[in-house]
């Protein structure tokens, strides 16, 4: 399977990168298509595929498309890359909020998958939700997942609905996430930490809790009763966030994430 990555951005190279290394696909199966002749000339140093800066040569050549550049770019790349495009050719989209049918329609494309992949595939402990239109074959799909695979875990969502969910949810979660560790470690720096020393006591605990959780089969709600004591200093925190709300404010905002990833499907 020859792979076309548009975009050679922080993704497009998070894939390529990840295909490469897993051995999944050879370099020489593998091509970029990106548009900056001064990103190019970087690319092309790097040695992890064919680097091109125009689609005729390398669109009729591949079997499969992805498409990874911002959403608000994708009606210029699809009046670019049209004219070369074939309905049997694969498009594997994971632009935040445009539709497969939006892509379609204006690719003329019958097998579209549209996938969520988030910051974290970068080290191969990526959350990604996928989804298909009809025409895609079982065997293609099974094909793009094994390459979704090399970026961490894969989860395949029968509804289009779902994308945008998974978008509010993991693709923007590690924002709330590190939103969440800055406010700690400015904590900790306050008690009079420096700033490794805080560093190193919020990360190392994030990455201790989510081990734990993983690991073993008690809901949040359980470990949280399991640290906090009673009159204890956990409790102490627990009571602090429930007094301002907090708890509903962090879902306030994951539901603020799938607004805007709507919107951006509307648009």
């Amino acid at each position: 399977m020859k792979i076309l990555i548009i975009g050679g951005g922080n993704m497009g190279m998070t894939y390529a990168q990840s295909f490469l290394r897993a051995h999944i696909t050879p370099k020489e199966d593998l091509m970029i298509l990106e548009k900056s002749d001064e990103k190019a000339a970087i690319l092309r140093q790097k040695d992890i595929g064919t680097i091109y800066g125009t689609p005729d040569d390398c669109i009729p050549k591949a079997d499969l498309i992805i498409l990874a550049v911002k959403p608000q770019d994708c009606q210029d790349v699809f009046k670019t890359i049209k004219p070369f495009t074939d309905k049997q050719q694969v498009f594997l989209s994971i632009m935040a909020g445009v539709t497969s049918a939006t892509i379609s329609a204006a690719l003329e494309a019958k097998k579209v998958i549209r996938a969520m992949p988030n910051l974290p595939a970068q080290i191969g402990m990526g959350m990604t939700a996928f989804t298909s239109s009809d025409e895609v074959t079982r065997i293609e799909l099974v094909m793009v997942q094994n390459l979704l695979n090399t970026t961490g875990k894969t989860i395949y969502v029968d509804s289009e609905n779902a994308i945008d969910a998974t978008t509010a949810i993991s693709g923007s979660g590690p924002a709330y996430v590190f939103y969440f560790m800055d406010a700690m470690i400015e904590a900790a720096k306050e008690m009079g930490f420096n700033e490794s020393e805080s560093s190193l006591l919020v990360s190392q605990t994030f990455k201790g809790a989510v081990d734990l959780f993983s690991k073993n089969n008690f809901s949040c709600k359980e470990w949280i009763n399991m640290v906090a004591s009673r009159g204890g200093t956990t409790e102490a925190a627990m009571k602090s966030y429930q007094s301002t709300d907090l708890y509903d404010d962090i879902k306030q905002g994951a539901h603020a994430a799938l607004r805007r990833a709507v919107e951006l499907g509307k648009n």
